[in-house]
């Protein structure tokens, strides 16, 4: 029995497949296709940016006492890994040998995966003639369909236990901005989670459809994780006859990899502190962030303690990530209150939790029966359906809401940037009026879901600790400079 392994380190997972073959052990090469073949153990996990600790993780849960035939792929992060290595659509073409029905040829192999969406077309020996793949946008990807799903604060077991036969809501394709704000504004709306999540799916597969147009579109082939999500799956099966998805889909080049590694020489695996390549870093360093807190000055107001008989009002923003409320005293302007909470996709159910919050703070110091509130203005992206559900007039988009709070604090302001949740915004101000704005419309890099996501999808980075992080930012720079080592206790 010959057992090989191969990896695969994606853009968001690591993924590892041991597979047997009969042989004779003596036997340094051999050709799969004369022997059985059958998949000891797989596993597919994310690895949130550190490659090193997630492939030790995965291998350590594996046992490779026998294992002498090892290959890794993935696109630019096999050559960070001190192992034989093939590119993906080689492991592709080794791993379709091996998993396509018998009596059917398949035109083409879709690989929809954390970040990219790819299609091989084949020719009839099962080889790759061309390669189709979308733009570069990150709309209709595996990982931007579960950050939607996080900002919905729904899970992928709930969305597999949703009924394949919900109405989709259309949302658009053409750009994560304009799809965040489809989701976004839906939901604003009172449309269900499920149909909003229905359209996620609907519009990823027409990304793959899309990329499919030229070609013969029976009998294609789904790998790849996204292969996991019905939502999806459901609407490329009305639409491609014939599809095909392989047991082995979510691991599919992983596979290959093994399947390419059978005929290779024995090897030892690595001991794990020699697995991985160091390479020299080629990006440019920035001046560290912590040696630019002088040019920051924050503004807020003062902090005030509620007392019986206040006359007050209360601010509700309610955006597209996180929902916000702040209980100030008419008379003097201190804030007596205030509470920051996630949307997820609910306006008026965060709106309710901010009021119970409030109310909740004020009543540590006395009964809330014996404060007025007088109004209450709402902004944000959820202001309309927010507003119509606390019965105010006092509705106001978020430019005239940003301008007066500017104004309020330094009445010579004349510009404002606001990084949001879904946009960013520029407003120029004269004469304390808003009187010109612009806001990003066609890409959501620089926007606030965008930095959360990528710090948690990429480096395991929680919101809360974005900040804390980036000015430890020194390290990392004053390592650079001469005569400098790591510092104690950091890297």
């Amino acid at each position: 029995m010959i057992t090989s392994l191969g990896i695969c380190v994606g853009a968001t997972t690591v993924s590892a497949v041991q597979i047997e073959a009969d042989g004779s052990p003596g036997v340094r090469t051999m050709d799969p296709a004369s022997s059985p073949i059958r998949v000891r153990n797989r596993i597919v996990r994310p690895h949130g940016g550190d490659l090193q600790k997630t492939l030790s993780s995965v291998l350590g849960d594996m046992d490779l006492s026998d294992v002498r035939k090892i290959a890794a792929t993935g696109r630019k992060f096999r050559h960070l890994i001190n192992l034989p290595s093939i590119s993906e659509p080689e492991a592709v073409e080794h791993a379709y040998r091996y998993t396509k029905p018998a009596d059917v040829r398949c035109p083409a192999v879709i690989s929809a995966g954390g970040e990219t969406f790819m299609v091989y077309k084949l020719d009839d020996s099962g080889q790759i003639s061309n390669v189709f793949t979308g733009n570069k946008c990150a709309a209709g990807t595996g990982e931007f369909f579960q950050q939607q799903l996080r900002r919905l604060d729904t899970s992928l077991d709930q969305v597999s236990a949703w009924s394949a036969d919900v109405d989709p809501y259309p949302v658009s394709g053409r750009c994560s901005v304009f799809c965040k704000s489809d989701c976004t504004h839906a939901t604003n709306k009172g449309i269900a989670k499920e149909k909003v999540v229905a359209g996620l799916g609907q519009m990823m597969a027409g990304k793959i459809i899309e990329l499919l147009r030229h070609l013969d579109i029976r009998n294609v082939m789904l790998t790849g994780g996204t292969s996991q999500n019905q939502m999806m799956v459901q609407h490329l099966r009305s639409v491609l006859p014939g599809l095909i998805i392989p047991d082995h889909a979510p691991y599919y080049e992983a596979l290959g990899a093994a399947f390419w590694a059978l005929r290779q020489p024995d090897i030892r695996l690595p001991r794990i502190e020699n697995l991985f390549i160091r390479h020299k870093d080629r990006f440019e360093k920035l001046a560290p962030l912590a040696k630019q807190r002088s040019r920051v000055e924050f503004k807020t107001l003062r902090r005030g303690r509620v007392r019986g008989g206040d006359v007050c009002l209360l601010g509700l923003d309610v955006g597209s990530t996180t929902t916000k409320a702040v209980l100030l005293r008419h008379s003097d302007s201190a804030l007596l209150a205030s509470i920051y909470l996630r949307t997820n996709g609910d306006p008026v159910g965060a709106s309710r939790k901010c009021y119970a919050a409030i109310a909740s703070q004020v009543e540590e110091s006395i009964p809330l029966e014996q404060i007025h509130i007088t109004g209450i203005g709402v902004c944000g992206s959820g202001r309309h359906i927010a507003g119509l559900h606390a019965l105010t007039q006092g509705v106001i988009n978020e430019i005239t809401a940003h301008a007066t709070a500017a104004v309020f604090f330094d009445g010579e302001v004349d510009t404002i940037f606001e990084i949001g949740g879904q946009d960013a915004k520029y407003t120029h101000i004269t004469n304390g009026v808003p009187s010109d704005y612009a806001m990003n419309e066609a890409c959501s890099a620089g926007t606030g879901s965008f930095l959360e996501e990528s710090a948690w999808e990429t480096m395991g980075i929680p919101m809360e600790e974005i900040a804390a992080v980036a000015l430890q930012g020194f390290n990392l720079y004053e390592l650079q400079q001469p005569g400098q080592r790591t510092p104690p206790g950091g890297r």
